[in-house]
């Protein structure tokens, strides 16, 4: 009788609720918790996917070129032109669809390329330590100290005017665009790195590294199949937040007349030029950029600081209850 029991607690323990979750990947399980216990970032994620549908497939949404001149100028919202016309005549709701195509390709690439910058610095410095980790750390505190808006409209203005060999000079491939990119990259993975720091020393110091280096594997095997699968639920949280700061940069850079050229439609370009000019006279050439790009925003705000808490332990229940 006590063998039958025995034999029969382990399926009393695992219910059929933990055997499905046992036969769920990772990353699935943590898509349904997002769906059942963050509402706010699954709002948020809902948005990310409309903007990033609309950036995909702009040229058939968009009702008319986002250049494209008409004859009513500064025509209010209507059938016709859903959020009216600009000074020239221009499509409002064309230029936002197609801006959220210009504000989706820099922030991707833009946060791929802080992603690798902040995971080679922070890996190599938390991984190696000693003069390497010093070295590396008081570099990131001298860049971290210097205004980031400054750096970024003194290098673009520094490099504004150069010309990358085998790049076009216009479009998203223009060498303006790629410079922007880079800088904001930067700017965003220098940051970053001391979160990835932090998360390679905590691996560094687990039981299965240390019997990983007692068994003799090199440096190589070391980060590559023990310590860097192990630190991705940080790495994807600073992406999906670092991918609404890079929008935001840009926008703002290109509304103080340093980022995307005049002739490319980007949200901060619209509220610098045709908003600011004619905002009094007809405010939906602000509204409509604006309310796009804090949508933009807010969406990866949120699904980020969702994914922050279903990715790490830690933060599990710590107080954000059911509205994160």
């Amino acid at each position: 009788m006590a063998q039958q029991q025995a034999a029969g607690a382990p399926a009393i323990e695992a219910g059929p609720e933990q055997l499905r979750g046992r036969r769920l990947p990772f990353y699935v399980d943590v898509l349904r918790r997002l769906v059942k216990e963050k509402p706010l970032g699954l709002f948020g994620g809902i948005l990310v996917v409309i903007i990033a549908l609309a950036a995909i497939f702009a040229s058939i949404i968009a009702p008319y070129g986002p250049n494209a001149l008409g004859t009513e100028r500064l025509a209010g919202p209507s059938w016709d032109y859903i959020f009216g016309t600009d000074n020239l005549g221009r499509d409002v709701f064309s230029r936002v669809i197609h801006g959220a195509r210009v504000s989706m390709w820099i922030g991707l690439l833009a946060v791929m390329t802080s992603t690798l910058m902040s995971m080679s610095i922070g890996v190599l410095s938390g991984y190696f330590g000693g003069w390497i980790d010093m070295i590396a750390q008081r570099v990131v505190d001298a860049f971290i100290a210097f205004p980031g808006l400054i750096f970024l409209l003194a290098v673009i203005a520094l490099f504004r005017d150069s010309n990358i060999p085998g790049l076009p000079r216009e479009g998203l491939l223009s060498t303006q665009i790629i410079i922007l990119i880079i800088t904001i990259g930067i700017l965003l993975g220098v940051g970053s790195s001391r979160v990835i720091r932090s998360a390679t020393l905590s691996v560094k110091s687990t039981t299965y590294v240390e019997a990983a280096r007692s068994i003799g594997a090199g440096h190589a095997r070391m980060i590559f199949v023990h310590v860097l699968p192990n630190i991705m639920a940080p790495v994807i949280t600073l992406a999906t937040l670092g991918f609404g700061t890079a929008i935001l940069l840009e926008a703002s850079l290109s509304f103080l007349g340093f980022g995307v050229p005049p002739n490319i439609p980007s949200w901060g370009g619209m509220l610098n030029r045709e908003a600011r000019s004619f905002m009094t006279e007809a405010p939906w050439l602000a509204l409509a950029p604006g309310i796009a790009l804090s949508l933009a925003v807010f969406g990866f705000n949120m699904l980020g600081d969702a994914l922050r808490d279903l990715l790490d332990p830690r933060m599990r229940g710590a107080g954000h209850g059911n509205f994160g």
